[in-house]
């Protein structure tokens, strides 16, 4: 195992690599009661096409959603119920390009440790647990189709992309669930599900040799470092359409707004685009920016406002969201924005409050296990270095985000989602 101190955070991280191509992080907190550990799989929604022992193999939409479902089954019971027994509080998560599972404890850290790894490294399914599961998400999905934030979101990514999987819903549809079979399970969980794709990231008061030792002993020995995905055919740098409008019972109109963005490289370029990217948005209709005052006292945006940047295998993104009573001339008046700060740069004052307010937040996120852990899974699997990210924001500057809000946030790379209530003229 390697320790790397990183100076200027305070935190030191403990590495090492197993014989079966799993990493393991180790963050030690021993001024803490509690730890954290989070097991995580480089497999998400969008991996529906992937290469195994030489041949390919096309999934339905929503197996990585399902598997996590069906995971805490085990043949003598359910692992969330172990876990809970041991004074553990345990979850679980599917995203568009990783699935993770974890708890948090005050006690019993190996034990539970044991339970988590054992659960997810060994799969039991029967067609009968598979068809009740079925059920189960069918409803779950059906309350997404019926969720108007689900929709316009989903509505942008449509809208955006042309092939990327990124556009298909991490839970699937009820008629691609019905597809999925325990033998479906068993292939998507040989293929990633195996220590070579996966990461094992640990904070709190714990030794890090023990974790490694725990896995070596519960974990397979072997495991594949690669497996070939496909996602689609090659995007082009525009939107694939301007715009999606949808009715449903709404009372405002709410909105998705995106932008196109050039997809980021493995490494620390990868960090870098991540904060450029927060950056434009900060930068451009931010919550401290002009624009975002002016919009809200016209009634354009209200308290219900997001926006951030996204990078998945393939594509990146920046977007924005929330209530409009006129979507249409908010994105005129982000437009517009962006368009004079391509022109004249971003004012010097506000630069400065930006990038030391988007610093700060990095620094208080560090406060958390949760993000600490999940952040170094993401990492791992982006290829960049964690605890680095202060060397990597100081080298950013002004004129860097300024040439990425020309770049990205063109008319021909935006895309508008619109759900609008129903019966109401557009």
């Amino acid at each position: 195992m390697v320790s790397k101190e990183y100076s200027r955070i305070g935190e030191t991280l403990h590495h090492a690599e197993l014989e079966n191509g799993l990493h393991i992080y180790v963050d030690v907190k021993p001024e803490f009661s509690k730890s954290f550990a989070f097991f995580a799989t480089n497999y998400g929604g969008m991996d529906m096409r992937f290469k195994l022992k030489g041949e390919w193999h096309d999934t339905p939409a929503g197996v990585a959603h399902f598997l996590e479902h069906k995971m805490f089954d085990t043949k003598d019971g359910n692992a969330l119920q172990d876990l809970a027994a041991n004074g553990a509080s345990p979850n679980a998560f599917t995203s568009t390009a990783i699935t993770g599972y974890y708890f948090e404890s005050t006690e019993k850290f190996e034990e539970n440790l044991k339970i988590l790894l054992s659960f997810v490294s060994v799969p039991w399914f029967t067609k009968e647990s598979v068809d009740k599961e079925q059920g189960i998400i069918g409803q779950e999905i059906r309350m997404i189709e019926d969720d108007p934030e689900n929709q316009v979101f989903y509505g942008m990514l449509e809208a955006l992309y042309e092939h990327n999987p990124v556009r298909v819903s991490i839970a699937g549809t009820v008629e691609s669930i019905a597809e999925i079979t325990a033998e479906t399970l068993y292939a998507c969980h040989a293929a990633f599900y195996n220590p070579g794709n996966m990461t094992l990231c640990v904070a709190g008061n714990v030794d890090p040799r023990r974790v490694c030792e725990i896995a070596r002993e519960v974990l397979p020995k072997e495991g594949l470092r690669d497996i070939p995905r496909d996602y689609g055919g090659e995007e082009p740098e525009q939107a694939f359409r301007p715009e999606t409008v949808r009715e449903m019972a709404v009372s405002t109109p709410i909105f998705q707004l995106g932008w196109k963005a050039d997809p980021a490289p493995l490494g620390e370029e990868h960090m870098r685009r991540q904060f450029m990217g927060e950056l434009c948005c900060e930068a451009v209709f931010g919550t401290s920016t002009p624009l975002y005052a002016s919009l809200y006292s016209k009634g354009l945006v209200n308290n219900n406002f997001s926006y951030g940047y996204e990078a998945y295998p393939g594509c990146a993104m920046l977007t924005v969201g929330g209530e409009s009573r006129d979507p249409w001339a908010l994105r005129e008046a982000i437009a517009a924005e962006a368009a004079r700060i391509g022109r004249e740069g971003i004012g010097q004052e506000l630069w400065d409050r930006l990038k030391k307010a988007a610093y700060g937040g990095r620094v208080r996120a560090l406060n958390s296990f949760e993000n600490i852990c999940v952040g170094l899974a993401q990492s791992h699997f982006t290829g960049e270095e964690f605890f680095r990210f202060p060397e990597v924001f100081e080298g950013i500057s002004k004129s860097d985000v300024e040439d990425c809000v020309r770049r990205w946030m063109s008319p021909e790379r935006t895309a508008l989602s619109v759900v609008k209530p129903k019966g109401e003229k557009v």
